[in-house]
């Protein structure tokens, strides 16, 4: 016990070392952090705790997906794929449309259903079909099963690329939840509500199309008439099947044109590059519209191949205009239309309150654990007062490795832990009183304190610790945050009061050689 291995003194110095290390930027304030990042290595620490929501201020918004016009869409292409598989059949119909979640197809002649039923079957095994009783009505619904799927995916989808938008914007640890089936909870700290929604709540699901008529007239069954963006009251007619998707973009970014208005480079995958030298190819003299949201942005004519699988598109744009575009052609388009329900901002100066009450509790805190332990265990409680405060600043250099958000919770896991913290040192000391009063000398007492107290601190410590994993695993938003400092917390203070103040008292005894313990 009075003897620790060089290996082992060095490991907890330089442990020790980069808790100091790494937490000294968060005593500094944000212009010398600043400085900091900019003129130290990557590799040099400048990093501090995220503050979330509570803390820091930011928006607060639920969206309501609106998974209605998914369900459309796929009976829109129910119905596509069943009017060409009867086309292909030769089965007459009277009418063919759009239900909810499937299709109704009426029969010219009841012999046909038969036909018609395997026809559908083909289509998809995932509908199920109701027959009216004279054969001629048929519904194809899609059953249970894939409509939550579908559900699921949609927002799915929907989550992960709002994640991307919100990580375009260069903002950190957003909380992004389902809530319920179809809604979604954003919490951003230190985002304009305003902002966040321009670019969350926009679908950005961009088509190319062939023009079919630029003055709008033509409103045929294979044409779509949609509005202008930059030009008011002017309609263009256009193929509704569209050529390119957005999916087939690899990159966009704003930039400028040759008269220096701003303009939005793009660049397709290898797929969306060969269509699109294909169809320009064909179509050269012909004008073709990019359209964003059921809205024409330009319909430009195609001069001569493009082969090189980028373009431009122009459209009176803002540099904003042109660069929030781009983050939402890179992060991809939503599934379907997200309607705010609920939108909340907190303010910096709320969170700034809250930062000033966590300081007050945690000094507080910790001053009267120091006062106590000092009254309690003369030097050796001095003693485990450094490594609680080596402890606090372990606890804030991995928080600020990790990047992990701090919240006002968290800051009472904080405080929680600067109790528990000095929990061991307090049931060694009583031990080695026990001992001490038993007739053992000091260097025998402080061997069998130690190692008979060791079994009753990892078995408190490791409880604790699985309340807190069992916490983070279940838990949510400020439940989580107040998991993780408690979980840190805890393994912190369990090398701060087993090792350092170890080393700290094998120091003294072995430097003093006491024949009496100031205990």
């Amino acid at each position: 016990m009075v003897h620790m291995e060089r290996w082992k003194v060095i490991a907890i110095l330089l442990v020790c070392a980069f808790a100091v290390f790494y937490s000294a930027p968060n005593v500094l304030s944000q212009k010398s952090v600043a400085a900091l990042q900019e003129s130290l290595p990557d590799w040099m620490p400048s990093k501090t705790v995220n503050l979330g929501l509570d803390l820091r201020g930011g928006a607060h918004l639920l969206y309501e997906v609106d998974v209605k016009v998914v369900f459309e869409e796929r009976s829109d292409l129910i119905v596509q794929d069943l009017r060409s598989e009867m086309r292909k059949a030769n089965i007459g119909y009277s009418r063919l449309g759009r239900i909810e979640n499937g299709a109704r197809i009426t029969l010219k002649d009841a012999m046909d259903a038969e036909r018609t039923r395997t026809l559908i079957r083909n289509v998809g095994d995932n509908l199920t079909m109701n027959v009216s009783d004279d054969n001629l009505t048929i519904e194809a619904v899609m059953n249970e099963v894939e409509v939550q799927n579908i559900l699921d995916q949609t927002i799915s989808q929907s989550i992960e690329i709002i994640r991307r938008r919100v990580d375009e914007m260069g903002t950190t640890e957003p909380s992004i939840a389902r809530q319920g089936d179809t809604r979604i909870l954003l919490q951003v700290p230190g985002a304009d509500a305003e902002t966040l929604k321009r670019l969350v709540g926009k679908t950005a699901k961009l088509t190319f199309h062939m023009v079919k008529d630029l003055s709008g007239s033509d409103r045929s069954v294979s044409s779509r008439v949609l509005p202008m963006l930059d030009d008011e009251g002017r309609n263009i007619s256009v193929e509704r099947r569209a050529l390119i998707t957005g999916e087939m973009l690899d990159t966009a970014a704003p930039s400028f044109d040759q008269t220096g208005q701003p303009v939005v480079t793009f660049r397709f995958n290898s797929q969306g590059s060969r269509r699109f030298c294909k169809i320009s190819t064909e179509n050269v003299s012909k004008p073709f519209a990019i359209v964003l949201d059921d809205e024409v942005i330009s319909a430009p004519v195609i001069r001569e191949p493009i082969c090189g699988g980028s373009g431009q598109i122009s459209g009176g744009f803002s540099v904003q205009d042109a660069n929030d575009l781009a983050i939402l052609l890179r992060a991809g388009a939503l599934p379907a239309p997200l309607n705010v329900i609920e939108e909340r901002t907190v303010g910096p100066s709320l969170g700034a309150d809250s930062i000033a009450a966590g300081q007050v509790a945690s000094v507080i805190g910790m001053v009267l654990v120091l006062v106590f332990m000092g009254l309690a265990y003369g030097l050796f409680g001095m003693m485990a007062n450094i490594a609680l405060l080596v402890n606090v600043a372990l606890i804030l250099a991995i928080l600020s490795l990790l990047q992990a958000t701090l919240t006002l919770p968290g800051i009472a896991g904080i405080v929680l832990t600067i109790g528990m913290a000095v929990d061991a040192n307090v049931l060694i000391f009583e031990r080695i009183r026990e001992e001490m009063a038993a007739g053992r000398s000091s260097i025998s007492a402080v061997d069998a304190g130690y190692s008979r107290a060791m079994s009753t601190i990892v078995d408190a410590n490791l409880t604790t610790l699985i309340a807190a994993i069992i916490l983070f695993s279940f838990g949510t938003g400020p439940v989580k945050g107040f998991a993780v400092t408690l979980g840190v917390g805890i393994v912190t203070s369990y090398f701060t009061a087993i090792m350092v103040t170890r080393l700290m008292v094998v120091s003294w005894l072995n430097k003093k050689k006491p024949s009496v313990l100031p205990l």
